[in-house]
């Protein structure tokens, strides 16, 4: 019988197409791991050939693609300082060209039989007055109809913004195809706001979960540390416990943002943490 047959979540890793569908997905395989979320932040790679490559690598190895991340173009710097003019679709220089790459994301998905994608929109304006924001929602409604015209689902991964912001960008925006990759840890490693809680503002939304650990920022310059699962601050016997009563049948999918032999240690311990939990 199924983990999901038994009622409980599937666990699955981060795997990135530009180091190889099928490196990545025999990784996930060699851990135990039933699926993945493809992230990808080339959309050159999002091609003909990479898309058989990857339902090759997702039957031989026996690991369900869950989403795919999708961004590219121009830089992104992950802090306060550059992040705000330099991450997602907030910034007018770079929004076009990822307008683009999310919708050939989108296009990748439909070849690869996969139903979400998933990106970081940046730091969306929390004043909806704010000269920036109408933009944003122009370049969004954009993207999200292209979607909705693939029966794709578009998917905010949590980090830059607070859970109202988020809340609201969903509402005015108003499609059926929108959800959440709520990452816990982003939301604590941007000072947005604690996971748990923020699940009663935009729980209802939910569609993946990245079981990512970290911390609060510590100065006004610099993201939180992420940490390994388990030594951070997200909550996460409480967390999961709370996806659950409201209704979360997705994977748990874990991230680790270092690489090495530490990563997969890291990796390790986090599905028996959540093996107990899930």
């Amino acid at each position: 019988m199924s983990a999901r047959a038994e009622g409980r979540l599937k666990l699955g890793v981060i795997t990135s197409l530009a180091k190889g569908p099928e490196e990545e997905l025999k990784k996930a395989h060699d851990l135990g791991l039933p699926t993945c979320q493809v992230t990808c932040s080339d959309p050159d790679l999002f091609s003909e050939e990479m898309a058989e490559r990857l339902l090759a690598a997702s039957r031989d190895y026996g690991v369900e693609v869950t989403s795919i991340w999708a961004g590219g173009g121009g830089p992104a710097v992950w802090d306060f300082i550059e992040g705000p003019t330099t991450i997602g679709l907030v910034p007018i220089k770079y929004r076009a060209q990822r307008v683009d790459a999310l919708k050939r994301g989108a296009d990748f998905a439909v070849r690869v039989g996969v139903s979400d994608i998933a990106t970081h929109v940046g730091f969306i304006p929390e004043s909806p007055s704010d000269p920036l924001y109408p933009g944003v929602i122009g370049a969004l409604r954009e993207v999200v109809e292209y979607c909705k015209e693939r029966d794709i689902t578009f998917l905010f991964e949590t980090g830059q913004e607070t859970p109202i912001t988020l809340l609201r960008t969903i509402e005015d925006l108003g499609g059926e195809n929108l959800g959440i990759n709520l990452d816990p840890a982003n939301l604590l490693m941007y000072g947005k706001a604690n996971p748990v809680d923020a699940l009663d503002v935009f729980g209802q939304y939910v569609v993946s979960v990245h079981a990512k650990d970290g911390e609060y920022p510590t100065n006004g310059r610099e993201l939180g540390v992420e940490k390994p699962l388990g030594e951070g601050r997200v909550n996460f016997p409480v967390l999961i416990p709370k996806l659950k009563s409201l209704g979360y049948t997705g994977a748990l999918t874990i991230e680790r943002e270092i690489s090495g032999p530490r990563q997969i240690e890291d990796i390790k311990r986090a599905i028996r943490i959540l093996s107990e939990l899930a």
